[in-house]
């Protein structure tokens, strides 16, 4: 619950604080055991806001999804100059931040997998991360199926990685990194030359 006076807010920073809120009452608790009225509470509105800004609660829920799976532009935008492998650590290492900050509300999203609409959403996100990781590694978008593939395939190991540092505890935040960098890095550097040597000597399987 929030307590003191209604700040007067313009429309995107009140939109980002009913977004922040969600996120912690749907880390708190479980989609269907949040109510509109809780989120309202927690972001210190009125319900009514939540339908204004939002349409519901799914479609905020839907939103919070986005938000926490889709790599916004910015992690790669923001990118120093310099060689593949330090932009993608930095970026690795923005992504960790963000996930260690929204730790429930992750972990929440991505147990949520097999709900459709989140489904899509996270197909989504792999394709938008594809884009994101190839333009850290400055490579082009296109002309790369067989590696969106396996960038693709990583963001599934990546989640699996991260229910290992959050609710296994097998994993370190400083091993959890060495470990998402060093995969990556082997992705780009070894595994694809490697997949597309076994493609143009003919001795790959299609189907």
């Amino acid at each position: 619950m929030s307590s003191g006076p209604r700040r007067r807010l313009d429309p995107a920073q009140r939109r980002a604080e009913i977004l922040a809120a969600a996120r912690r009452c749907f880390g708190a608790g479980s989609y269907s055991s949040v109510s509109t009225s809780d989120i309202a509470a927690a972001a210190g509105v009125a319900r009514p806001l939540i339908n204004h800004y939002f349409g519901g609660k799914r479609e905020l829920y839907l939103e919070v999804v986005r938000q926490m799976t889709i790599v916004p532009a910015p992690v790669v935008d923001a990118l120093p100059d310099g060689p593949p492998r330090l932009r993608l650590e930095i970026g690795i290492d923005r992504w960790i931040d963000v996930v260690e900050r929204n730790r429930d509300a992750w972990l929440t999203v991505i147990d949520a997998a097999h709900d459709p609409e989140v489904e899509r959403i996270m197909r989504e996100a792999d394709e938008i991360a594809a884009d994101r990781v190839l333009a850290a590694a400055q490579l082009p978008a296109n002309g790369h199926p067989q590696l969106r593939a396996m960038i693709r395939a990583y963001g599934g190991m990546l989640r699996a990685a991260s229910r290992e540092w959050l609710v296994r505890g097998t994993l370190e935040r400083a091993e959890l990194r060495a470990f998402l960098v060093e995969s990556l890095v082997q992705l780009l550097e070894t595994t694809y030359p490697a997949v597309l040597a076994q493609q143009t000597s003919g001795t790959g399987t299609t189907g």
